[in-house]
């Protein structure tokens, strides 16, 4: 029988440190590390939390079979008078 995997997260409102398992995460993949992040919801205050995610992190949640999305641009079209 295996141990299920749990990721330990700090609130950055509350400062509450909570082990939390990977339902309780999304992963947003941007074009670069400054728009990597994850997200989730700090069981003690109720508040959303969102970090930057480095390479470790965004290796460790997505093998952890964290839902990941990824983030693109979209530019508009221009329009000409």
């Amino acid at each position: 029988m295996s141990v299920p995997t749990r990721f330990r997260a700090s609130c950055t409102d509350c400062r509450s440190t909570s082990e939390l398992e990977p339902e309780a995460f999304r992963l947003a993949l941007g074009g670069s590390s400054e728009r990597t992040y994850y997200s989730f919801t700090c069981p003690s205050c109720g508040a959303a939390v969102r970090k930057r995610a480095g390479e470790r992190i965004v290796e460790a949640l997505s093998g952890a079979g964290v839902r990941t999305m990824r983030l693109c641009l979209v530019q508009q079209p221009s329009t000409v008078p």
